[in-house]
Parts: C-alpha cells; structure tokens; sequence
C-alpha cells in the first residue's frame, strides 16, 4: 500500500468517526449556546498539552467573532493564573479521559468563585463530567493512531465541537462581516470590509439614453468595462441594461434596430457612497450581481458612480 492510499483510509476513519458524533450531539449543546450567549461574563476555556493547543484555538476564535473568551493553562491556573477569572465568567474545561489530575484539580477553586463549568470530554461518566453543569461529547471510538495512544481523531473532535459552537454563536449573535473587521481592524480584510463604497467606486458612470440605438449602447458597455449601463430620459435614470439583457435582446430579436428602452430593466439595485464595502457584497451575494448604482442620498438618485466586484476584489 502506498502512504497516499494509507492517508485516505485515515481520512475516511476520522470522517467517519466524526460523523458519528455529530449525530449523537442533542440537547446539551442547545442549553451550552444558549448559556454562552447570555454570558455576562467571559468565556474561559482551559486544557493542558494537546487539548491546551485546541482550547487556545477555540478561546481565541470566539475572541474574534463576538463571544468573548480566554485561554488559560489549567497548570497555570493553580500558581496564579486563577486572579485572571471571576465569578460571572464560564468555564469550559477540556479533557479527553475527564480524569487527568491537572484538570480535575481546578474544579474546587473554580467552583469557589462561583464559575459555571462545561465539561467537553470523550467520557461523559468521568469525574469530571459528573462534577460540571453541563457536559459536551467528544467521544470517538478510536483514535486513527495505530496504537490507539496519541490524540488524533480526538484532538479532531474536539476542534469540530469548537467550530459548531463558534459557528452557531455568530449566527445567534448575527455577527456580520463588518463586525468580523472591527475585532481584524489590523488584518486586509478588516481594511477592506470597514472601507466606504464612495472610496472604490467608480465615477465613470455608463450612460446612455432611452433612445440610443443597439449599436451605440453596445460600445458604451463594452468601452467602460463594467458589463451594465444606465438608461436615462434626459438627466434622470430609468433603468439598467446589462450583459444578461444584451443576450436576451439577441435571443429575443431578429433585427436589432432596437433601441435601449426595449432592452432595460427598469429597476435597479443601488447602495449609498457612506455604506461599507461589506454592505456592498452582501447585497450582489443575495441577488446574485456583480455591479451597484452608488447614489448621494438614500434613495435611488442622484448616480454618482458603480461598484463593481472587481473593485473590491482588487482592493488591497
């Protein structure tokens, strides 16, 4: 057997192991989301070694998309690290066996400052599931380590757990990408998700007019780049044609002596110039365009410029 064809078949046992505890998780972790996100408090998530590893991952992406959260090393918290939590902070404690002793030993002092402990372990009957007030599984029935001695499909496990909670809490929070960028102000993306359509559009509006022939509207579209054009009656819009419409009009037409008002869509989707570029890509998501009208005021006039999805794309 070749090491490629061995990795698949380690692949599909750690899926399939996975998949398996995704369908035993139920209620316990409705009540877990539901006490997380009613937290006054933080968030501490403790582990040692390799579920330290993960608990730092986790800790430190609730951090970053609304839930807040620390890490601290369950060793650590018994020489000090401990002054770090109070009372209305929760406490999720991270251990596969749910016996190891450095773990196990935090629970008294953490219970003594009045802290609501989660155990997430792949035995929900260890002690340290018995003494937590509430308990998520991350059992696996094997490790993929040939021995069944180092953490993989359990280290995996666990890691998932904390993506589903991580996932359901943003949703529950309606964590949006504007606010994924406040908590990234440093990061490109944080840049270019608090940056302002009016900074990245473009002013060089395609233009044409009710009357304009095929033809002319064809070079307008094609000489701006953009893929649309305005439709106007004079100084005001009336609609939009894009290359989608183009297509249509051919399909649609045997002469093509037509001209733009035959062609357009009258309404038009628009964004105003203040808005975030997030703003901006959340509505061509949902309608599944890739140009916007920018107007001055909040209505659909005046068009001062287009966003298109290049711009942002290209935005560095």
């Amino acid at each position: 057997m070749t090491y490629a064809a061995r990795a698949r078949e380690i692949f599909a046992a750690e899926i399939g192991e996975l998949e398996r505890l995704g369908m035993s998780i139920g209620e316990e972790f409705d009540r877990v989301v539901e006490l997380l996100y009613r937290n006054p408090g933080r968030l501490v998530v403790m582990g040692i070694g390799k579920t330290g590893i993960i608990g730092h991952k986790i800790a430190s992406s609730l951090a970053s998309t609304g839930t807040p959260a620390i890490f601290v090393n369950a060793a650590e918290a018994m020489h000090g690290d401990l002054g770090m939590i109070s009372g209305t902070d929760i406490v999720m404690l991270i251990s596969n066996s749910g016996a190891g002793s450095e773990i196990l030993s935090v629970v008294a002092p953490l219970r003594n400052l009045g802290c609501t402990l989660i155990a997430m372990t792949g035995d929900v009957t260890s002690r340290l599931a018995r003494e937590c007030d509430l308990t998520l599984s991350m059992h696996v029935d094997r490790e993929v380590c040939p021995l069944g001695l180092a953490p993989t499909t359990s280290i995996t496990a666990a890691n998932m757990l904390g993506d589903a909670l991580l996932v359901c809490l943003m949703e529950k929070r309606r964590f949006r990408a504007e606010n994924f960028a406040v908590y990234h102000p440093g990061g490109a993306l944080g840049q270019q998700l608090l940056a302002r359509v009016g900074s990245h559009m473009t002013t060089d509006v395609p233009r044409v007019q009710l009357t304009t022939p095929f033809r002319e509207l064809v070079r307008e579209m094609t000489d701006k780049h953009l893929g649309i054009t305005m439709v106007y009656d004079g100084d005001t819009c009336r609609g939009i044609i894009t290359d989608g419409d183009l297509r249509r009009a051919i399909q649609k037409y045997d002469d093509l002596h037509i001209t733009a008002q035959d062609m357009m869509t009258p309404s038009y989707k628009h964004i105003h110039k203040d808005a975030l570029l997030s703003d901006a890509l959340q509505i061509m998501d949902r309608y599944n365009i890739t140009t916007l009208a920018v107007t001055e005021s909040a209505d659909s006039t005046p068009i001062i410029g287009i966003i298109s999805i290049h711009h942002i794309i290209d935005f560095n």
